[in-house]
């Protein structure tokens, strides 16, 4: 399966806690930070929940 990379663009802080967890269960944790995933439907979820924090490389 082909995979992603994430990239957290804007902060968690005053969003909603389910926004939060969302961006925790993603294994983000500081701005800027990249990390990888396999473009799973369940993590394709996870990231069009939170999509304005974060970027998407293909």
């Amino acid at each position: 399966m082909a995979t992603i990379k994430i990239k957290q663009v804007r902060s968690s802080i005053k969003r909603p806690a389910i926004q939060k967890a969302t961006m925790q269960a993603l294994g983000l944790k500081k701005m800027n930070q990249v990390i990888e995933h396999e473009a799973t439907p369940q993590i394709l979820g996870m990231v069009k929940k939170v999509q304005h924090l974060l970027e998407v490389v293909e």
